[in-house]
């Protein structure tokens, strides 16, 4: 059917996009959204949902093409319409998104809407990744209301906090909340995928019932299923605690996993001593309170420039990346300043050992998970201690 009178998307609000690298909340959020431009009313007839899911650059070329068709197309009963162009995998830096077929439909596509849908038609864009740099992400800037949702960056360094945050907002809202040790194993278990997240707060939702709202360190254990990443975490977690055993039981099972020595260090021991030794630094040397994150975190970025910039910051300059220093603050009590500065060089040795010698790589490890252990004070020499 021929189209009638035709706007421009910028001004009367008839084009959104939902797009970004977490596809669990983007999936929610177009959803939601589409069920909004709808009513909750899909007879099959009145809107048009079209797969954005391409094999090549022809398949790319023919999905623009039926958008184009869908837009253009007002209903055979009159009405509104939603047309959703629904997992768009083209539009990003690949194979398929860089072929000049694919940007002759992409273009079509985008002069399409620069002309203006017919009144009543609404179009809903949902990508899991777009290339910023192109002229179909400016158009989309500037034309469509916008939502992105991208995945936390797990190779920054404030990434643990940032998830943290996430899976305490998204606990509060089912009316959960966790044990610091709890949240800490979640964090690490679950990783950064908010569809994730929240498939595992559901588990412990149903798991705990109505009557047990906190979340404890075994609930984590049982419910959550162990990963590459929960490894890393629990051979620090083992370090920290002085279990030296269970440290090398897990590094030789990564080893026999064929996972590499010098990965093993730099994952899961360099970053625990670090911590160890920033944490037991700051608490001899600044006083800073450390009876709720809150106030360490605030405690910490109030201090005088010179004092924490050693300290590790996140990559947007907005302060300190706190979260892996409060976590290992409880452990820290357990040291000497002295035994973790030590630790510290056994640490830089080892990894030096690993790169430039031909070492025994699992020796190299165990000798000094063994050192860290040692360094660790003796919880009944300190009571006692205590007592006199």
């Amino acid at each position: 059917m021929a189209a009638k009178a035709k706007t421009s998307p910028q001004n009367t609000g008839n084009f959104f996009a939902v797009v970004g690298s977490d596809d669990g909340i983007v999936r929610e959020k177009a959803l939601a959204l589409y069920n909004q431009l709808t009513g909750g009313l899909d007879d099959g007839f009145t809107h048009e949902t079209i797969d954005g899911i391409a094999d090549n650059s022809d398949s790319a070329f023919e999905i623009c093409a039926s958008t184009v068709q869908a837009l253009l197309t007002i209903p055979m009963f009159g009405g509104d319409k939603v047309v959703w162009l629904r997992n768009a995998n083209f539009l990003g830096d690949n194979v398929t998104g860089r072929s000049q077929r694919t940007e002759a439909g992409v273009e079509s596509l985008r002069s399409t809407l620069e002309r203006g849908l017919p009144n009543g038609v609404k179009f809903l864009l949902t990508a899991h990744g777009v290339d910023k740099r192109r002229g179909f992400w400016k158009f989309i800037e500037k034309a469509a209301q916008i939502q992105v949702h991208d995945r936390i960056d797990t190779s920054r360094d404030d990434w643990q906090g940032q998830v943290a945050a996430l899976v305490t907002s998204r606990a509060r809202a089912l009316g959960l909340q966790f044990e610091p040790d709890a949240l800490a194993i979640f964090v690490m278990l679950a990783g950064e995928q908010s569809q994730q997240i929240g498939n595992e707060l559901e588990k412990l939702d149903l798991y705990l019932g109505p009557e047990r709202r906190t979340i404890t360190e075994q609930d984590v254990n049982v419910l959550v299923p162990l990963s590459r990443a929960a490894v890393v975490f629990e051979i620090g977690k083992a370090i920290q605690n002085g279990n030296a055993a269970r440290a090398i039981q897990l590094i030789d099972q990564q080893l026999e996993a064929d996972e590499s020595a010098i990965g093993i260090m730099r994952a899961s021991i360099i970053g625990v001593v670090r911590n160890l030794f920033m944490a037991k630094l700051i608490v001899e040397r600044f006083k800073v309170p450390t009876g709720s994150y809150p106030a360490f975190s605030g405690g910490l970025n109030r201090l005088p420039e010179n004092d924490r910039a050693w300290l590790p910051q996140k990559k947007d300059g907005s302060g300190v990346n706190v979260f892996p220093i409060f976590l290992a603050l409880p452990n820290a009590a357990n040291f000497d300043l002295e035994g973790l500065q030590h630790v510290m060089e056994a640490t830089l040795k080892a990894d030096q050992a690993l790169v430039t010698t031909g070492l025994d790589h699992r020796l190299v490890l165990h000798r000094l998970i063994v050192e860290i252990a040692a360094a660790r004070k003796n919880p009944n020499r300190r009571a006692a201690n205590a007592r006199r």
